[in-house]
């Protein structure tokens, strides 16, 4: 069993930018709107993950949501000082693209603070000790909440998933399983080991933080095209109009990102402390595992287990195969101990009796037993244990989706309830 234990925090609430608000000089809209929509596409998942459902929105809410008008009134001179006083390898600039960033972070970022802090004081401890590991600047933990909002399961438009957004082909570059059965992109740890690393790579190639953070973003080659169109500049502010869209607002968020997690006390935001609800415990697995058997023996709910186990993308783990781990509740850990001989036996046991073609779980069509067609869909019929999230998860949905198709307007279900998955 690995020794050392961790908090889970696969929860997170989302930044939402009203299309309506415009940007106050600086940054172009249509950039900030592409940042901000990283977070509109993992919002549906994130409302209704396990951990997030344990507490009430009163209780993640900031005491005070911070007036812009306030924000307006404040010196150009007091927010650069502010961010030169961060002593970061990574310069801090500050312009008016930055100042537009801040001024979004701060208005969206100041009534989800609670989460967002909660989230970094469990995180960090991994991301310094990864960053370090490659000599990459301890800022750069902060990029994250750019990238992913700290979210595991977070998946863009593109395919890039996890807390840094791999696409498929850097994942697996830098060592990540991606199949069927395993997304190493959504392990918390692996994950971050590998971004570090891919960093920490770009750097010698561009020998520059900032740009090697714009590589990280948009790929090498759009830099290397930036640059050559520039002139040759190899300042990230010089080759700024060069740049792809989203890229050209990716440093800005960044730096925003930074000031608003190291300055929101002057701002007059007090967010209270969270206490994520559950401690968590490792330990690797040397033969296949079906989540199911876990669940029996442990009486780890399926959501929650899914929750700590993200890289999973589905109910079976091919441990045999290389080396994994499993990620429990510790006070759970023992059980799973007293009777992993047990939960060995039954699952190869199920797997020889009947061998499984595993799919994603995105890609699941549903069982015999739960699914039944009705119209012109395809309906699930709610069993005890389902929740909107599990359902959603199962068919491939969003959780704002499946509400929608079944015109719920609460998260609430009831057993024996048929709703829609498919139209």
């Amino acid at each position: 069993m690995i020794s050392k234990m961790h908090y889970i925090a696969a929860m997170l609430l989302m930044l939402v930018l009203p299309c309506g608000l415009k940007a106050q000089g600086g940054a172009d809209m249509g950039e900030v709107e592409m940042m901000t929509k990283r977070y509109t596409d993992a919002y549906d998942s994130l409302i209704a993950s396990y951990y997030l459902r344990q507490f009430s929105h009163s209780r993640l809410l900031s005491s005070r949501e911070l007036s812009l008008e306030e924000f307006d009134a404040l010196p150009d001179s007091v927010i650069a000082n502010r961010l030169s006083a961060l002593h970061t390898v990574i310069p801090m600039t500050f312009n008016s693209e930055v100042r537009s960033y801040i001024r979004f972070y701060l208005k969206y970022m100041s009534r989800r603070l609670d989460v967002m802090l909660s989230l970094s004081q469990y995180y960090h401890p991994l991301f310094e000790d990864a960053l370090s590991r490659y000599e990459v600047p301890e800022e750069l933990k902060y990029l994250s909440i750019v990238e992913s909002a700290m979210n595991p399961m977070a998946t863009s438009r593109v395919g890039a998933a996890g807390l840094w957004q791999f696409m498929y082909s850097t994942g697996k570059n830098y060592g990540l399983e991606v199949n069927s059965l395993v997304d190493e992109r959504r392990d918390t740890y692996k994950s971050t080991y590998a971004a570090a690393h891919f960093i920490s790579d770009l750097h010698r190639v561009f020998d520059d933080w900032t740009l090697a953070i714009a590589a990280y973003n948009c790929g090498p080659g759009n830099i290397n095209k930036a640059i050559a169109r520039s002139g040759g500049k190899r300042d990230f502010w010089e080759i700024y109009y060069f740049l792809p869209r989203e890229t050209r607002g990716y440093i800005p968020a960044f730096i925003a990102v930074t000031y608003v997690m190291n300055y929101y006390r002057e701002h007059g935001l007090r967010p209270m402390e969270i206490k994520v609800p559950v401690q968590t415990d490792t330990i690797m697995l040397d033969r296949d595992v079906l989540m199911t058997y876990v669940q029996e023996y442990t009486g780890v709910e399926s959501d929650e287990l899914h929750t700590l186990n993200p890289q999973y993308r589905a109910d079976y783990i091919p441990a045999s195969s290389g080396h994994y781990s499993l990620c429990l509740p510790v006070a759970k850990m023992e059980l799973f101990i007293a009777h992993q001989d047990s939960i060995y036996a039954r699952s190869q046991d199920s797997l020889t009796r009947r061998p499984m073609t595993m799919e994603p779980v995105k890609q699941q069509k549903g069982s015999k037993a739960s699914a039944s067609k009705g119209g012109s869909g395809r309906y699930h019929t709610v069993k005890k244990g389902d929740t909107l999230s599990s359902i959603a998860r199962k068919y491939g949905l969003t959780v704002q989706k499946l509400k929608k198709m079944n015109g719920l307007k609460r998260d609430q279900i009831n057993i024996g309830q048929r709703l829609k998955v498919r139209s």
